[in-house]
């Protein structure tokens, strides 16, 4: 007769695998916050059943098959998460006032690198690349026009590569239906984010270098040398403002009259997001401290050369409720240090 499982047993047999549950319910969802919550009600259901778990699946895919579930019972309940470049075509002129807020509108999320870091993926450059890729922000977003059970087939079989008869184990069905639903998963998402040609990423270093000059333009209110970093057609945009802007100069426009932090004084501090650099922004206070202000998330691009690169996309994430998940505070006071 098999001993009684204990607790011990239950979190030395689940505890690593709480990263990447996170970041499964992130892709399925596009909020970190849901994201974090599903986990738990995940490990809150499979502790409560672990008593009869037999072992005739693995524990990660015990695991996933109830964070599927999960993840499916909440998007019932629960509208698409998008971006402000899915709502439409760009502003067209940046000195007008912005589109009001959608109050109650739901927005994509970034996810901290932090939360989901792998030290098995850490010794693998190879393994980082394609972790970082995978978890880019627009691609992210493009998984949100899926429907549910489409986007859970795609995530396991394209992003996380299991077998089609391991996810139609997990699904209870056909392999014969996991392909189906794959295919239908592709088109559509083929439809929802076409792949132009395949993007060069600048160099770790580049990247690094580009993100320092970033940070500087942005706290000496250098609105040419910000404008210099971007690309000719870059794109900005600012959840949960549905205005969005495309090109350098509207870009430079929109900054000048619709960014604070950017001509009262700012302080920016460097962290990563969705495999991305990102720039968390704190705005100068009257009373001398600095406020979080937003996350700046950038795509950068290679452009003349592997070590040179340039800022393709902005999304400055106007919500300070973000800092927090970062493990950043809400206030600083004096410099800040990375």
């Amino acid at each position: 007769m098999a001993a009684p499982r204990s607790d011990e047993d239950f979190l030395r047999n689940t505890g690593g695998m709480q990263p990447e549950l996170l970041a499964y319910c992130y892709r399925m969802l596009g909020s970190v916050h849901d994201a974090e919550d599903l986990v738990q009600e995940t490990l809150l259901r499979a502790w409560q059943a672990y008593g009869g778990f037999e072992g005739r699946a693995s524990m990660r895919t015990w695991l996933y098959r109830i964070a599927t579930n999960v993840c499916l019972r909440a998007l019932e309940r629960r509208e698409r998460r998008d971006l402000p470049v899915g709502l439409g075509g760009p502003d067209a002129d940046p000195d007008l006032p912005l589109a009001p807020e959608r109050p109650g509108h739901s927005w994509l999320q970034p996810l901290p690198d932090a939360l989901v870091a792998s030290a098995a993926s850490a010794a693998d450059p190879a393994a980082v690349v394609g972790s970082r890729e995978s978890m880019r922000l627009a691609l992210t977003a493009a998984f949100q026009y899926l429907p549910p059970r489409q986007r859970a087939v795609l995530i396991l079989r394209d992003v996380l590569a299991w077998r089609a008869a391991e996810v139609a184990n997990l699904l209870g069905t056909s392999e014969a239906a996991v392909n189906s639903t794959l295919q239908r998963a592709r088109a559509r998402l083929a439809d929802a984010a076409p792949v132009a040609d395949e993007v060069v990423r600048p160099s770790d270093d580049a990247e690094r270098a580009l993100l320092d000059r970033y940070a500087a333009a942005f706290e000496s209110s250098d609105i040419d040398a910000l404008m210099a970093l971007l690309t000719d057609d870059a794109v900005w945009e600012m959840p949960p403002v549905p205005s969005w802007f495309r090109g350098r100069a509207a870009i430079g426009r929109l900054v000048e009259r619709h960014c604070p932090a950017f001509f009262r004084g700012s302080r920016v501090l460097p962290t990563r997001a969705n495999g991305q650099r990102a720039l968390a922004v704190y705005m100068a206070g009257e009373d001398g401290t600095y406020h979080a202000q937003g996350i700046h998330l950038l795509d950068c691009v290679a452009t003349t050369a592997p070590d040179a690169g340039a800022v393709a996309h902005v999304v400055s994430f106007h919500d300070a409720g973000l800092f927090p998940t970062f493990g950043l505070p809400l206030v600083h006071r004096g410099v800040l240090v990375p």
